[in-house]
């Protein structure tokens, strides 16, 4: 039986060029530089480290810092709790072309105060918050999901029910109260009592991709060897955890930063004499109509914050995901396919007698009587009615 078999173009090609460039980026590169070049192909995230840094060195640059007694000066003429006389009529003396900035860019309030200088210091306050709820509820959600995930059976049981007993809780409400009560202590201090209450989601997720890992042969492998519960737990399941645990982190922040401003603009946030972006929302809000300038500066620095975390967060999903996969371009896959070399060469022989011509899925299959196992056989003209259809079983 002499047989022909043309594959359709392109088809395996594309194939072969997508497989050999995935191969080719990822030759001879750990997991992590893996994922460290996923991260930094993503643009959205690149832009957002960028943008979030700038905000971080103005914000802790521009009106020094103030912690705990500990006062370093910046390099603007003017501190939040100054009260300098009032420059055209307190508007702001920003202008785009010509660009010029002048002494109060962001204008100044009622009292007089300088809008820069105060929404730098609640930009400072806020992105405290931040980090810290960040740090206090990623470390209470790994190590109670990890242990509930890890040991199960009645340690799962009882802090999954003390998980869920903080979950049926509101968090507003919790962080209202105890904000009320301890906001005048500090934004550190309003950040662990947020972080104490904001784990849960970060423990549910720890403990499904332990109860997952454990039940792997590296874990049986470490216990046949007499490692112990510890060294099982931080040497060889977390460290296959932290995707989650930092996208979730991330995403945690992002949320902890719209948090503390929607309690401070309700007044049990961060407490005077201090500030920070929600409660100078809060402070202006009866002047929104005559001065919109004083909502539009905190009210843009939120949104931008909140943005950059989400985008990093996003950023890092799709580094930590396996499943991702940058697409290369059209002119990418030809390049690949010229170097990889040609397909299989075509079996192109004469056929012996004058046999049918037949298509066979797409593909001119020359064949004898002897046709079998062809399901899909129909003559090379299926569009003229005269024809007759071959009988693989013949």
């Amino acid at each position: 039986m002499n047989t022909s078999i043309t594959e359709e173009p392109g088809t395996e090609t594309q194939a072969r060029a997508e497989i050999s460039i995935e191969q080719k980026e990822t030759e001879g590169l750990s997991q992590g530089q893996i994922v460290r070049r996923r991260f930094f192909r993503h643009r959205g995230a690149m832009i957002s480290i960028i943008v979030l840094a700038f905000i971080v060195i103005l914000a802790f640059t521009s009106v020094g810092i103030a912690l705990w007694g500990i006062r370093i000066p910046g390099w603007w003429q003017y501190s939040w709790e100054e009260i300098p006389p009032k420059v055209n009529n307190g508007e702001p003396t920003m202008t785009l072309w010509p660009l010029q900035f002048g002494d109060h860019p962001f204008g100044q309030d009622e009292v007089g105060r300088d809008i820069f200088a105060v929404v730098m210091r609640g930009t400072q306050q806020s992105i405290m918050v931040m980090v810290i709820v960040g740090i206090v509820a990623t470390i209470l959600g790994v190590v109670i999901g990890a242990t509930a995930g890890y040991y199960g059976k009645w340690t799962d049981s009882v802090l999954m029910r003390f998980t869920d007993i903080i979950i049926t809780i509101p968090l507003i409400v919790i962080g209202s109260v105890l904000g009320f009560a301890l906001g005048s202590l500090g934004a550190a201090l309003l950040g662990v009592v947020i972080g104490l209450f904001a784990w849960t989601t970060m423990a549910r997720l720890v403990r499904g991709e332990f109860l997952t890992l454990r039940e792997r042969e590296f874990v049986d492998a470490a216990r046949v060897s007499g490692a112990r519960d510890r060294r099982i737990i931080f040497r060889h399941i977390l460290p296959n955890t932290v995707g989650v645990i930092v996208v979730n982190a991330t995403l945690m922040m992002a949320g902890a930063i719209l948090l503390e401003s929607a309690l401070s603009f309700l007044g049990f946030g961060v407490q005077s004499p201090d500030t920070s972006l929600g409660k100078i929302i809060s402070e202006n809000q009866a002047a929104f109509s005559t001065r919109p300038w004083l909502f539009w500066w905190p009210g843009l620095f939120i949104i931008a914050i909140a943005l950059c975390v989400n985008f990093i967060g996003d950023g890092l999903r799709d580094a930590f995901d396996p499943r991702q996969k940058k697409m290369p371009s059209e002119r990418a896959m030809a390049r690949a396919g010229r170097a990889s070399g040609p397909l299989a060469p075509e079996v192109d022989t004469t056929p012996a007698t004058d046999a049918p011509s037949v298509t066979v899925m797409g593909a001119a299959v020359y064949t004898s009587e002897d046709i079998v196992s062809y399901h899909d056989i129909r003559p090379e003209h299926p569009g003229d009615p005269t024809d007759e259809p071959l009988n693989p079983e013949r």
